[in-house]
């Protein structure tokens, strides 16, 4: 099999179908989704790869707006995952660029599925909807059910782009993330004629707040707590009866991020009994766990970027890291994520600058090369047994050092 053959007949098929990536990049841009109401966006991406000849099952792990389109070889063999994220963040849209990453990924199953069986591929390439990542509603983490519901079984590696500030490919490991939800129940009362009959809910969300603060002095470095009011009280003239907070919870280590949601629960606690109100709480999505990125996948991933115009660096170590449910697929299976430059850093993330920047060449940029980095990594893959047993043997090794919690 002439690999080099295959890999520059895999350029030329996304250089094919460049301008209807960037169409449906910018459309997307113009049409946000927040996560689990992408109905355009995935409806639109499946119709695109359904064209192309990729078998696509809707709707999977329960998810209406989850996806997995199969991309046959022509004989059995490795399984290759690229996934696909594109939901959109309230009120900034695109702020982080997912429509990049959703048509850079179905880029790359457009290109290998135009090379198809005939080209004599073993294996199978999926692409692979994933709603949800961003942590903005209930029940997010969409790659965490399509896990568990056995979607990633057999597959030898997942690969993703995602747009950036710098061209990297990101060996640094994500923070392990929790999603808390507060409710503060009270008692209303008029708040000049009867005020003592009352019991404050904010008045408990407010010694909350107040006792993370503080508690955030007294946490490790790699650890981050950040909430916000969802329920303040209805009018100043009424003692506040019910109230609500959202937190995130973070840190670098599963049993560490545990370790705080319980810190902050206690604090939400002495709110309620500094208040005399009655606390509930719960996780409103499940954990994301910390990324295990594969180097030998990155470094593939990174030649054939460089390969298509685009020399990566890396990134190593976790200052600014955040967090992702790629992680937990990383957990699973053989995984790396590229960074890819949209524009610089004076577009503080998940801002209306970097989803104005998707528009832009550059981003527009990012999008054709994202999706033949990703289809030539793809085709080491499927051809390449030392590439995948470099990698599972990698992996193996992460999982044994740090297992799931």
């Amino acid at each position: 099999m002439d690999l080099a053959a295959l890999k520059a007949a895999a350029r030329r098929e996304v250089a094919a179908v460049a301008a209807t990536l960037t169409a449906t990049s910018d459309w997307m841009a113009d049409n946000p989704e927040i996560g689990l109401q992408e109905y355009l966006a995935a409806a639109r991406l499946t119709e695109l790869l359904e064209e192309f000849g990729a078998r696509v099952e809707r709707g999977i792990a329960g998810m209406p707006t989850a996806f997995l389109a199969r991309l046959p070889g022509s004989t059995p063999g490795p399984r290759v995952a690229i996934v696909a994220e594109y939901d959109a963040l309230p009120e900034v849209g695109h702020g982080c660029g997912h429509n990049i990453i959703a048509t850079a990924a179905v880029g790359a199953g457009l290109a290998l599925a135009r090379l198809g069986a005939a080209a004599g591929l073993p294996g199978e390439v999926i692409v692979v909807g994933t709603p949800a990542e961003e942590s903005a509603v209930p029940n997010a983490g969409g790659k965490i059910p399509i896990l568990t519901h056995g979607y990633f079984a057999g597959v030898d590696a997942a690969i993703m782009i995602h747009p950036s500030n710098e061209d990297v490919i990101s060996l640094q490991s994500s923070l392990v993330a929790h999603g808390l939800d507060f409710t503060f129940h009270g008692r209303p009362a008029h708040a000049a004629a009867n005020p003592h009959e009352g019991r404050n809910a904010l008045d408990a969300l407010i010694v909350m707040f107040g006792a993370v603060g503080l508690l955030r002095q007294q946490i490790r470095p790699d650890a981050r707590i950040h909430g916000i009011i969802t329920n303040g009280g209805a009018a100043p003239n009424v003692i506040p009866s019910l109230t609500a907070a959202r937190f995130r919870v973070r840190a670098a280590d599963a049993a560490y991020a545990a370790e705080l949601v319980q810190r902050v629960v206690a604090c939400a606690e002495a709110g309620a009994a500094a208040t005399g109100t009655r606390l509930e709480w719960r996780e409103y999505m499940p954990p994301y766990l910390n990324m295990l990125p594969s180097r030998s996948l990155g470094a593939a991933l990174s030649a054939n970027l460089a390969a298509v115009g685009r020399p990566m660096g890396t990134r190593e170590g976790q200052d600014g890291a955040g967090s992702t449910d790629f992680g937990n697929v990383s957990h699973q299976v053989p995984a790396v994520c590229a960074m890819l430059k949209i524009c610089g850093p004076e577009a503080g993330w998940h801002s209306h600058e970097v989803a104005a920047a998707t528009r832009t060449p550059a981003g527009h940029a990012a999008i054709v090369d994202g999706a033949a980095g990703l289809a030539l990594t793809a085709l080491d893959l499927l051809v390449d047994a030392g590439l995948r047993e470099a990698a599972r043997a990698e992996h193996a090794a992460q999982v044994q050092v740090e297992p799931a919690r």
